[in-house]
């Protein structure tokens, strides 16, 4: 079934969205990493533009966060003092990566600076994946223990202005968190991806939080990171297509629940060596399709260009009209959708333990 981006200005198949979403949605839940830097090059492939490619997945992956919070919040396990400190950095990186993002984009080369981007990081992070991967394989079959270092002191460690923060049992300079939160925003606002696969290790590494509070407050700081993104790219370059975050979201939210799930039930170390050969893979396809389908691929978003409907005219007439009221809706649109799937979980949960504890 074909689906008219009305911002955009391609045809894309809605089915093999809700798919791909899906299925990045349940390797995100799996391996417990952002799948934004996998959805923005499937979005690319599709025929999505890179620049609309960047902006939508940051706006779906706003409505995972907000959704995977939301279940942290009631669980009591988030650090909101270590995340607003993140969040200040994350704040600045993001204006610094939105600035470098309008620059590249003024100068006509935004695209090939995304490509690029995706094309090595892909290309570093399945690297070192495959390796950690193929090394706890390995480990397991010969049943080694390895001792690893509890105490890994970094020059950021020696920093001033420590503060104490009660949730984590830490005491640690201001400048930590917000250093990291400097690169992730600045990641973001120019890949549209969350940061988690950087912020994530360093919270657990650099910072040295307990690992319970890690995932919630990864997500709570791309929640501001994503709002930030979300709404600069909607204002400034009118790049937000609510038809093509509502398709993210369904199904990213489903495949993330599902991968939660299957990850409580299965060894993930052999799929985690699959999972970098496909990032591999896919830094390839963003080289190949970057160097020698260029030309090709804007042929094809010339002839897709067809006649708007009713629903594509509006959400047109809308971005464009009242470029704030529809950042600010785009915003509010994810938020609305991960609450509402984090809500949905629990009481699907809670109606599965009263229906066993009545069978018991």
């Amino acid at each position: 079934m074909e689906v008219f981006l009305p911002i955009a200005q391609v045809s894309i198949s809605a089915i093999e969205i809700l798919l791909l979403s899906g299925i990045v949605g349940v390797l995100s839940g799996l391996f417990g990493v952002g799948g934004g830097f996998l959805m923005t090059p499937f979005l690319i492939f599709l025929g999505v533009p890179p620049a609309y490619a960047v902006a939508n997945e940051a706006n779906n992956i706003l409505a995972t966060s907000v959704s995977g919070s939301t279940t942290h919040y009631l669980k009591n396990t988030l650090d909101y003092k270590m995340g607003f400190m993140i969040v200040i950095g994350g704040s600045i990186g993001t204006l610094l990566g939105i600035y470098t993002f309008s620059y590249f984009k003024g100068i006509g080369k935004i695209d090939t600076v995304i490509s690029l981007a995706y094309m090595y990081i892909l290309a570093i992070i399945g690297t070192l994946m495959l390796v950690e991967s193929l090394g706890e394989i390995d480990n397991s079959r010969k049943n080694a223990l390895i001792k690893k270092k509890l105490h890994v002191h970094y020059w950021i460690h020696g920093l001033p202005f420590r503060m104490r923060f009660p949730k984590s049992k830490l005491y640690e300079s201001i400048f930590t968190p917000i250093i990291i939160g400097l690169m992730v925003g600045f990641i973001a606002a120019i890949m549209g991806i969350g940061g988690a696969f950087i912020l994530v290790p360093a919270m657990i590494y650099i910072i040295k939080m307990p690992t319970k509070l890690v995932p919630g407050t990864s997500l709570f700081v791309t929640i501001f990171v994503s709002v930030i993104v979300t709404f600069l790219h909607a204002f400034n370059y009118g790049s937000i297509d609510l038809v093509l975050v509502f398709l993210l979201v369904v199904g990213s939210i489903i495949g993330v629940q599902s991968g939660q799930k299957l990850g409580e039930k299965i060894n993930s170390s052999g799929l985690k060596a699959l999972l970098a050969i496909l990032l591999l893979a896919v830094g390839i396809a963003i080289a190949y399709d970057t160097f020698f389908v260029e030309h090709v691929e804007k042929e094809i978003n010339q002839i897709t260009n067809n006649e708007l409907n009713a629903l594509s005219m509006l959400v047109q007439k809308f971005s464009k009209e009242m470029p704030i009221v529809y950042s600010l809706f785009s915003i509010f649109f994810a938020v609305g959708l991960g609450i509402a799937a984090a809500f949905i979980r629990r009481f699907i949960s809670d109606l599965r333990k009263k229906h066993f504890s009545k069978a018991s």
